[in-house]
Order: structure tokens, then C-alpha cells, then sequence
């Protein structure tokens, strides 16, 4: 389904549903110690009921559900669920498609949630009470994002460049290092406890980068199959000319915790 909002992509309509495969195969590179910020909370570990908000092809359950937590994820793509759903096949975690704004659960179900590289498309007014019903006593809510550094990496920003060549509406570029915003709506039902941005170097082979930036939402979520096509072209040429067969790309990670009151 499109989405648009005037705050992102100059209201440019994005599906993530059209990326869903390349998604599949190229977004699931957290490296260890991604997870390790999460398990070093104590959240996300076994006795405890987790939901992901936002969980895409469930990247974060599938490689989190071997530590015992009991996982659920939701995400408003039914592309997205069917491929998490796929990916999942053996494990024990259940997936729906549904906003996160209208989450179908009932009170005090969860432990803990989470929500990876999406909390800023949320309209808060409406989710933060949302996720203050369906939390147990106590329960947190455990914020994560990463992304790469264009300023800092010569490959990552050659690479920003090509996304905004077809795409100059793409709201996504010029990461620097921040703490995650936490919007004022959690303030009177939440406290924060823990903020922390660290980095991060991610390893990629040649395909696997193009593939990455292809499923961003500059490129795989919003431009049509022709300009797609053109992109990949320019892209594959610029990592031919100018990056090893593989390499690291620098990244900075960031983690927020809320405690419901």
C-alpha cells in the first residue's frame, strides 16, 4: 500500500511492498553487536512476550527468537509480513498485517516492544496510548536504528548521490550521528532510561551494497521500474570504478528505552 507523508519525502508516496524481495534477501545485516546493545538491557530474552512494531520481513525476531522471548510482529505491508512469514518458516513467532496505530491485542500482553529503523513513520498521538494499553506493568519500549554515514564513508556517499540523482525528494540522506527522537506524546505515560548511539562497521560484498541501497525507500519503495532499472545500471557501474569486491561500510547505531508508568 502507498504511503505519504508530508514530513517524509516531501510527500512523495513510498510502498514497501514493492521492495519486499529485495528487502528479503538484503536488509538483514545487523551485525553482532547490534543484538548485543539489545541483550545487554536484559529485554528480548527468554520469559519474556515481545512485540515488533514494524518488523518488516522480521528481521529482528528471526534472529532474536533463539534466546527464548516469545516474539509477535506487525507491520502494515502484507507483502513485507508474507515474506517475514516465509523466512520464519520453524520458528515460533506470529506475524499480522496491521497498522501499528491500530494494534489488535488485548491489554497488558506484552513485556516488552520494539520497534527497528521505523518509529519516525508512526503517528504518535494515536500509538503511544496504544502501546501504554497492550504493555504489561513495568513493560518497556526498546527503540532502534542504524544507518550508514555518507559524510564519513567515501562508498556510502557516492551512493547517497546516485539515490538523490533519481530521487532528489529522498529525505533519508545526510545521516549524522543523534540520539533517536522521542516525541513528546510518550512524556505523561512513559519515562526514558537509557539512550545510546555507538559505531558500527558493516561488511557487504559488491551485490550485496547494491542490493542493500535498492531495497531503501529512495530507490526499491518509490521509483518506477524503468527508473529502477537506469539506477541500477549507474550504481553497479559506480561500485565497479570505485569500490573493492568487499568492504566495509561505516555506520552508527542507536538504542532509546522507555519504561511504561
Amino acid at each position: 500500500m502507498n504511503i505519504t507523508d508530508k514530513n517524509i519525502d516531501g510527500g512523495k508516496a513510498f510502498d514497501w511492498g514493492r521492495a519486499s524481495a529485495d528487502y528479503a534477501v538484503f536488509r538483514d545485516i545487523y551485525p553482532k553487536a547490534f543484538y548485543d546493545k539489545i541483550i545487554g538491557r536484559g529485554l528480548c530474552i527468554e520469559g519474556q512476550t515481545v512485540l515488533d512494531i514494524g518488523t518488516g520481513t522480521g528481521v529482528l525476531p528471526r534472529n532474536m527468537h533463539k534466546l527464548g522471548a516469545k516474539w509477535t510482529g506487525t507491520d502494515i505491508s502484507e507483502n513485507q509480513i508474507e515474506q517475514a512469514k516465509r523466512l520464519s518458516a520453524g520458528m515460533n513467532i506470529d506475524y499480522f498485517a496491521m497498522s501499528a496505530e491500530a494494534l489488535d491485542f488485548p491489554d497488558n500482553s506484552f513485556d516488552v516492544i520494539t520497534a527497528c529503523q521505523c518509529f519516525f513513520y508512526f503517528e504518535h498521538n494515536t500509538l503511544a496510548p496504544e502501546l501504554h494499553r497492550i504493555l504489561k506493568d513495568k513493560g518497556r519500549i526498546l527503540v532502534m536504528y542504524m544507518a550508514w554515514l555518507p559524510f564519513e564513508d567515501k562508498i556510502a556517499g557516492e551512493s547517497e548521490k546516485l539515490i538523490l540523482k533519481y530521487n532528489p525528494v529522498w529525505s533519508g540522506c545526510g545521516e549524522t550521528v543523534h540520539p533517536i527522537h522521542i516525541p513528546e506524546a510518550y512524556n505523561k505515560s512513559f519515562r526514558l532510561v537509557y539512550s545510546e548511539e555507538y559505531p558500527l562497521n558493516v561488511h557487504f560484498t559488491r551485490e550485496a551494497w547494491h542490493g542493500r541501497i535498492k531495497a531503501c525507500r529512495g530507490i526499491g519503495a518509490s521509483l518506477d521500474e524503468r527508473e529502477i532499472a537506469e539506477w541500477e545500471k549507474e550504481h553497479m557501474k559506480m561500485l565497479s570504478e570505485t569500490a573493492p569486491q568487499e568492504f566495509d561500510i561505516k555506520h552508527y547505531g542507536a538504542i532509546a528505552e522507555l519504561i511504561k508508568l
